[in-house]
């Protein structure tokens, strides 16, 4: 079983085999934040862009727990820059590691940083598979991703204004089929105000996943 623990707006933390996974740390200043950075472990830390609202708390909590970042060339780039260890990676890029395999996804956002690109991830654990959107809108090679791998668990946002809203969001989960979803990246602040009950009565209306809700600090098994 893998353990997935949601920190508020885009981080989320997840605990399989032993080992911890970290994504988009923006903890300090997140007002949805259940823990402090210093209380935060990682083994590895996913970063999708560069926005300070996911790059966030990456450097600190790499250097106090030795921890991997990976993410793309750019971002790996400043984190050399910090004496953070890294492993640089960019859109279509598959590389495998000791717990399995990375595919770094397309994420139309803003990269954050000059001349990189925003990005997603499947990391495949060899009997579960996590896809994590990032920010993103809607695309149609969403559902190519669902084909090409059999996911397990989809994190997607649904805030709106930055990313997709609601109603993409439920067409992103119809296309990658995963066995569940998670929304994050709403209620943070107003201006990506959503109801994830509304996602979730649409979802199970409307696509084969379940949706799991989680406010910040809780965690489930799937």
């Amino acid at each position: 079983m893998t353990n997935v623990r949601f920190l508020g707006h885009a981080c989320f933390q997840l605990e399989h085999n032993g080992k911890t996974y970290l994504f988009d740390p923006f903890i300090t200043d997140n007002p949805q934040a259940p823990v402090k950075a210093d209380e935060v472990q990682a083994d590895y830390i996913f970063v999708s862009h560069a926005h300070a609202d996911h790059l966030g708390d990456t450097f600190e909590i790499a250097k106090r727990t030795g921890a991997t970042v990976i993410s793309t060339f750019e971002i790996i780039q400043e984190c050399e820059k910090e004496d953070v260890k890294g492993h640089p990676m960019h859109v279509g890029g598959k590389t495998k590691f000791e717990f399995g395999y990375v595919r770094v996804t397309p994420a139309f956002h803003g990269a954050g940083i000059a001349g990189g690109h925003a990005c997603g991830f499947i990391i495949n654990f060899g009997e579960f598979t996590v896809y994590f959107a990032g920010d993103t809108s809607l695309f149609g090679d969403m559902k190519l991703l669902g084909e090409i791998e059999r996911i397990n668990l989809f994190l997607v946002p649904i805030g709106g204004n930055f990313t997709m809203d609601i109603d993409d969001a439920v067409y992103a989960t119809k296309f990658v089929g995963a066995d569940s979803v998670i929304p994050f990246h709403y209620n943070t602040w107003p201006l990506i105000a959503a109801d994830p009950l509304e996602f979730k009565n649409k979802v199970e209306k409307n696509t084969s996943s379940r949706c799991l809700v989680l406010n910040p600090g809780e965690d489930v098994q799937v």
